[in-house]
């Protein structure tokens, strides 16, 4: 009792000892995003789905046939945009030119756009400010840019007539564009970037209530609507030539910008393997904030510490259920957390994705672990114990099919049942020392035992200096009636071997009395839930004590049903009917004294 609790106190520890490493493990991997690059990725999967573009934002792009036309981009005089401006008339709500427009090109074409921008309450243009220190990136999640101080802002030439809004993009540290910088507070001034502004302007202008959205350290998490080449695109070259009728504009906000490679605005985006230009951000950014798509990342150190208290929990409980159980559970948990991040983030949420499943993964991992060793240890639990009762070929297969369960209950089925007791053991008891009788019982009981087995039959129990074996059970067993007549010969035989031993050693030597009988039984674990024993039940088993009570010292008595099955392979002396104690009618019974010369069964293999 005292070493079952021991037991069970040791695997409580452990189990304890493992829930709290699990739990510390998924805490200190998901406050300190261990596996940031990885979980990037998952993020950029799972979230960043296009949900259809805003048709109502448009992208007049600065594409190849328009340099082509017009020429390099940097040599062009301000009269092109002032053109465009005058082109578009009233149509589209807000113009957002995406340019960076600072320095002085020709007197004529920077008025032209100076006095097109003045009569436009509707646009807005590109600033940029910078900075005196590389800003850095924060991995945390609560921030993303420490330790940046501004050092000038460049406007655009038409600043003191247009709203602007500065233009920086500051991509994560792999280089992908996943937040955008809304406001800056520089000395007082309060800065706002320009897809910002352009919502801004949007709202006032339609008499909307805004959607703040909600930032981290001045940044939002752009929810991008669309993949490259997704918002329509219409070249600036076929507006200014009048091949398109600028009426298509109507209630848009038309993006102004380059859309070439060679102008070198172009960036990483989590939702798609092709680099995206600055003006389709700048679409993307204006649409999540129409449509109030600007999900923060939840507090690192509270989704820590839950993704580790429910991962713990998850362990303690996922250990008591079967492998099957536990693959199935594990899949359904981490779907299910699947669902629940992606709900949040539709509410503005963003869970770290890779952490908790990973938790659970290997909780179960352990739990299935624990399952195998657990199964081991009960294989071997039962074959420590069968290897008392039955031949080591026995123990082999119960430990290779996982075929027995040890529980209270039997089953009725054909068995031998043999009996085996020493002659004369009380007397010579009493005039040896405990010592020298415990040596002539352990080595005669070891002769019963191994002939047992060697036979493959099952040690039932010892019964002080008796022998009680039964054939054919648990298992079945080829040819078992013999095989229990053949352990009794061996017996009888291993016992006229040492039998001179003990007379040489101790002056003292004993012999055996053996019976055998064959029939149905009742045979099974009999007892209670904390203390059974497997034994075999029922008249067949009394009638073979019976016969091992009359026999001789030597003598092997079989029962005239044992007699009748083996009788072509064995020889023996019939004795006749005899009474047998607490029977109402004699049994036939027949004294066996060898095997015959010729066993019938190997003739006919060798035929």
């Amino acid at each position: 009792m005292k070493i079952a609790l021991s037991e069970h106190k040791n695997e409580l520890f452990v189990k304890i000892a493992e829930t709290i490493l699990i739990i510390l493990f998924t805490f200190v991997v998901c406050y300190f995003n261990i596996f940031s690059s990885f979980e990037k990725l998952l993020l950029d999967g799972l979230y960043q789905k296009p949900r259809g573009i805003n048709n109502n934002i448009k992208i007049i792009a600065i594409d190849k046939p328009t340099l082509r036309d017009i020429g390099a981009m940097g040599t062009w005089s301000r009269q092109v945009y002032a053109d465009l401006i005058g082109k578009l008339g009233d149509y589209p709500d807000i113009i957002v030119m995406d340019l960076m427009l600072f320095n002085e090109m020709d007197a004529e074409g920077d008025q032209a756009l100076h006095d097109a921008c003045s009569r436009n309450p509707n646009i807005v243009s590109g600033s940029y400010i910078n900075y005196n220190s590389v800003y850095r990136y924060s991995e945390s999640g609560k921030g993303y840019i420490d330790n940046y101080n501004i050092e000038s802002i460049d406007q655009p030439i038409m600043s003191d007539v247009c709203e602007t809004g500065f233009v920086n993009a500051m991509p994560d540290q792999d280089g992908v564009l996943r937040s955008t910088l809304i406001t800056v507070d520089n000395n007082g001034e309060h800065l706002e970037s320009l897809s910002y502004k352009a919502y801004r302007m949007y709202c006032q202008k339609h008499q909307l209530n805004e959607k703040i959205p909600t930032l981290e350290n001045g940044r939002m998490n752009i929810q991008y609507a669309g993949r490259p080449g997704d918002y329509e695109v219409v070249s600036l070259l076929s507006v200014l030539n009048g091949e398109v009728d600028p009426r298509i504009f109507t209630g848009c906000i038309v993006v102004l910008g380059a859309y070439s490679t060679g102008l070198y605005d172009q960036y990483a985006v989590p939702n798609s393997s092709e680099l995206m230009f600055g003006c389709e951000i700048h679409a993307n950014i204006i649409q999540s904030l129409i449509d109030g798509k600007s999900p923060v990342h939840a507090d690192r150190y509270i989704v820590s510490a839950v993704y580790a208290l429910v991962a713990g929990l998850i362990f303690w409980l996922f250990r008591r259920n079967k492998p099957g159980v536990t693959l199935i559970l594990t899949v359904l948990v981490t779907i299910s957390f699947i669902i629940l991040a992606i709900w949040l983030n539709s509410l503005g949420l963003m869970l770290p994705i890779l952490y908790f499943p990973l938790a659970v993964i290997i909780a179960s991992a352990l739990s299935i672990l624990h399952s195998y060793l657990s199964a081991a240890a009960e294989k071997r639990k039962i074959s420590d114990t069968f290897k008392k009762y039955v031949a080591p070929q026995v123990v082999e297969e119960i430990t290779r099919s996982g075929g027995y369960s040890i529980h209270l209950g039997g089953e009725s089925r054909e068995i031998a049942v043999l009996f085996v007791d020493i002659r004369g053991f009380t007397p010579m008891s009493e005039n040896l020392a405990p010592e020298q009788v415990v040596d002539i019982l352990n080595s005669y009981l070891e002769l019963t035992t191994n002939s047992i087995f060697q036979n493959g039959g099952t040690l039932d129990k010892f019964i002080g200096d008796a022998t009680m074996a039964v054939f054919n059970a648990p298992f079945d067993l080829d040819d078992y009636i013999f095989k229990a007549v053949k352990t009794a010969l061996d017996i009888v035989a291993g016992g006229d071997a040492i039998e001179s031993k003990f007379l040489e050693k101790y002056g003292k030597s004993v012999g055996f009395g053996v019976g055998v009988n064959c029939g149905r039984a009742v045979v099974g674990n009999i007892g209670c839930s904390f203390r059974m024993d497997y034994t075999a039940i029922g008249d067949t088993v009394n009638t073979a004590a019976r016969l091992e009570a009359n026999a001789k010292r030597g003598q092997v008595l079989i029962s005239e049903e044992v007699y009748n099955h083996v009788k072509d392979r064995v020889t023996a002396e019939p004795i006749g009917a005899i009474p047998l104690k607490g029977k109402s009618n004699s049994v036939f019974v027949y004294s066996l004294t060898g095997l015959a010369e010729t066993d019938p069964s190997e003739k006919s293999k060798e035929n």
